[in-house]
């Protein structure tokens, strides 16, 4: 049996957050009908993680809708894991940086009216985490090579800086005074609302149900399931053989 894939959303008062979310699930059910997909939230809309969890047998795989190595996905998901002693879970990486995440993007720059050679400011919730930093920086580098090497600064509703604004104001001191913002989010909210609100020129929606977004976490999944295989695979092993090497028939 394949394991669960438990998709684990931040979530947010706005109610428009929840209905883009299952949007999304909808888009990963269609390209894997088989797989018994479910919905589990670290705060503020039901189901929450625990409760999902509570509801899934035998395995499940954790895949976080969030975009960096922040403080959900290394303590939250792994205490929730944890807690749910019934099951087989493996989490999965972060849906960010990677180059399916920088085309949904770059698609939903150019549905707000990007024009080439106009700067963009990568507007992320903030973290106080370094990873979660380097993550956006990452994806801030991938989305500039993707629009052909207009700068792309990252900037933050939260925790860190620069601010939208601030990010802005730099670049027009550098010159660049056609400014579009990225939206770094998965869904709706209060800071991808803030952070479209400071935007000079086009602002973009949050991923949502973009089709390259339900892919990727149907690969993050698709890893994170094999990770768990590998693990088991060593007790099946010959004493000194090493992980990846082919268990001999009959072994």
């Amino acid at each position: 049996m394949q394991p669960t894939l438990v998709a684990v959303a931040h979530g947010s008062r706005d109610p428009r957050a929840l209905h883009t979310v299952r949007a999304l699930l909808d888009r990963v059910r269609e390209l894997r009908p088989v797989l018994d997909v479910r919905l589990g939230h670290i705060e503020l809309n039901r189901p929450l993680l625990g409760d999902t969890l509570q509801e899934v047998s035998g395995a499940a795989v954790l895949v976080p809708l969030l975009l960096g190595r922040g403080h959900h996905v290394k303590r939250d998901l792994p205490a929730s894991a944890a807690r749910a002693a019934h099951l087989r879970i493996r989490v999965a990486a972060p849906l960010g940086p990677h180059p399916l995440l920088v085309e949904a993007l770059y698609d939903r720059l150019v549905e707000a009216g990007w024009a080439p050679g106009t700067a963009v400011v990568l507007a992320a919730a903030g973290s106080r985490d370094p990873d979660s930093a380097a993550d956006t920086r990452r994806s801030a580098e991938l989305l500039s090579e993707r629009l052909g090497g207009v700068p792309v600064v990252p900037a933050y509703a939260s925790a860190t800086a620069p601010t939208v604004p601030d990010a802005v104001r730099a670049l027009a001191a550098r010159g660049h005074h056609r400014v579009a913002v990225a939206s770094y989010f998965t869904a709706p909210g209060r800071f991808a609302a803030q952070c479209a609100a400071a935007a000079p020129g086009p602002a973009a929606a949050p991923l949502g149900a973009h089709p390259g977004l339900a892919r990727l976490v149907l690969l993050r999944y698709d890893h994170a399931a094999a990770a768990a295989r590998e693990a088991l695979v060593p007790s099946c092993r010959p004493a000194g053989q090493r992980a990846g090497q082919p268990v001999p028939a009959g072994a």
